[in-house]
């Protein structure tokens, strides 16, 4: 068994000695989008056709967790099979990002989630994730504190939606059964 582990080895590495290393360049895009959940989005290049796929690992050997829609990337990029992907984010440029507009809430027929008094002033905190599929995310004053519980029927009554990983917002938080939840959104101004 070891012998032929030894030899799947050996011809691995004489096919990676035969392969050429990938070319690489540099580019720059705005962002088309980008989904924290799923960990990927993609990138409108500059100068060129088609799209860059952007992974979250990525962004995050960068020291980011998120990009909002606009923002322009420069990055190295590689010329893949399925199309450009990058692979090293060198400048993220958020003068670019399409300003954040809250939609102002719909009447419809949705059962409202069970609204919670709020306690206290507005805090500042950021969206830590937020899952619309699931309906729900959480948010953080911090590091240290306990997160807190958001509902999209909270976010659609105070026209919030939609929101980011990352992105930073003022509310005020109430207690519900199982810990602490948003309660009031303060609008932007």
């Amino acid at each position: 068994m070891t012998a032929k582990i030894e030899q799947l080895r050996s011809k691995q590495e004489e096919t990676k000695s035969i392969e050429s290393p990938e070319a690489t360049f540099e580019m720059t895009g705005r962002v088309k989008w980008f989904n924290t959940v799923k960990g990927f989005g993609f990138l409108t290049p500059n100068n060129e056709p088609g799209d860059i796929f952007l992974h979250l690992s990525c962004l995050r050997e960068a020291g980011h967790e998120y990009v909002a829609e606009g923002v322009s990337v420069t990055c190295i990029v590689v010329r893949r099979s399925k199309g450009l992907q990058a692979i090293k984010v060198l400048d993220i440029d958020t003068s670019t990002a399409v300003p954040f507009e809250p939609r102002v809430p719909e009447k419809n027929n949705v059962t409202n989630h069970p609204a919670v008094q709020p306690q206290g002033d507005f805090v500042e905190v950021e969206v830590k994730w937020f899952d619309p599929v699931k309906g729900y995310g959480f948010l953080t004053r911090g590091d240290g504190t306990q997160d807190i519980f958001v509902h999209m029927e909270t976010l659609r009554r105070e026209g919030a939606l939609p929101v980011q990983a990352g992105q930073r917002m003022n509310v005020r938080i109430g207690d519900s059964e199982k810990g602490p939840q948003v309660a009031e959104i303060q609008r932007p101004e």
